[in-house]
């Protein structure tokens, strides 16, 4: 793929990330209206009791559509201390926690006030752990037309299926997880649950 056009998510899906890994420039829409129930506030991981949802509270605004840029994180009911205790009771046993956990604690102990300044300093770090290095730009208005040559999957990834779109460039190829005997393979959760399970291999496998 030579370009793609990309919402900012929150600790975002393998497919997300599998876009990263092979394209060539990457352009990341920050002027798209906040949509709720997406992965621009919401992750998922794999915990004992199954697929586990994590989203992160948004404080409320006046104006009815709000883009993605201005959108505010919300200090309500201690999300921080218990997103990260989630990671840690879900992950802590995988191969490869304890070598990356002090990255991402330190996520979970600074505040920050835009979502998307949230979501893009942990993209910076999980590409640097997965060793990809996309070019990535951001939009400077929302794009309607999208240019030739560029793949729009802003609206593709979403973790309600019915709302998913057809991705003929991805397959979620099963990998090892710590509750595959439990659950069975548990396909496109956030890349977190690559990395932790995987550690440098995630690279291979993307």
């Amino acid at each position: 793929m030579d370009s793609v056009l990309l919402s900012s998510f929150y600790l975002a899906p393998v497919q997300y990330f599998s876009k990263l890994f092979r394209a060539e420039k990457v352009c990341i829409e920050i002027h798209d209206i906040y949509r709720k129930q997406s992965y621009r506030n919401r992750c998922l991981i794999a915990g004992a009791n199954g697929v586990l949802p994590l989203s992160i509270p948004i404080e409320k605004t006046e104006a009815e559509k709000c883009e993605m840029k201005d959108i505010r994180i919300s200090d309500h009911g201690n999300w921080r201390h218990l997103h990260w205790n989630a990671l840690v009771s879900a992950y802590n046993s995988t191969p490869f926690f304890e070598y990356y956990c002090d990255d991402f604690r330190q996520f979970y102990e600074k505040k920050y006030t835009y979502l998307v300044d949230f979501n893009e300093d942990l993209r910076v770090l999980i590409c640097r752990l997965l060793d990809i290095h996309p070019l990535v730009t951001y939009t400077e208005r929302y794009i309607e037309t999208v240019p030739d040559g560029m793949m729009d999957f802003r609206e593709t990834i979403h973790p309600k299926p019915s709302r998913q779109k057809p991705d003929p460039n991805f397959k979620a190829i099963p990998y090892y997880q710590v509750f595959s005997e439990k659950y069975g393979f548990l396909e496109n959760l956030s890349i977190v649950d690559l990395l932790f399970n995987m550690g440098n291999e995630s690279r291979l496998y993307l």
